[in-house]
């Protein structure tokens, strides 16, 4: 073994997901039909090697579950601010012994912490 290719995140709407994936800075890598009326929906961020897929076809994966995905930011309040600036909410940033985070969720409750300086 060696990387984490895909990080499967559950949503209700693949295209709502999508819209804010990529107005967070995500880049679309595919988008095609997949099983039963559904998208395979691949994103990734610009310098990233892991990249997610949206996926509603899981039912043991309930929309809003996942939590804790670290993103990491080379300028935090830099990205803080962009984020804002597209109307996205975002959670003020805590500082802990181990860097700065700040909490973003998408509209299903998925929340990813940003880190950095």
């Amino acid at each position: 073994m060696r990387s984490i290719e895909i990080i499967s995140i559950p949503v209700t709407d693949q295209q709502t997901a999508k819209e804010f994936y990529l107005k967070l800075g995500f880049k679309l890598i595919v988008e095609a039909p997949y099983q039963g009326g559904a998208n395979w929906i691949q994103l990734g961020l610009p310098d990233g090697g892991t990249s997610i897929t949206l996926v509603n076809w899981f039912p043991e994966l309930k929309p809003g579950s996942i939590q804790g995905f670290v993103i990491k930011c080379d300028d935090l309040d830099k990205t803080l601010a962009e984020i804002a600036e597209k109307g996205i909410t975002v959670g003020s940033a805590d500082k802990t012994p181990w860097g700065r985070f700040a909490t973003v969720k998408d509209p299903d409750g998925n929340a990813w912490s940003l880190h950095g300086k």
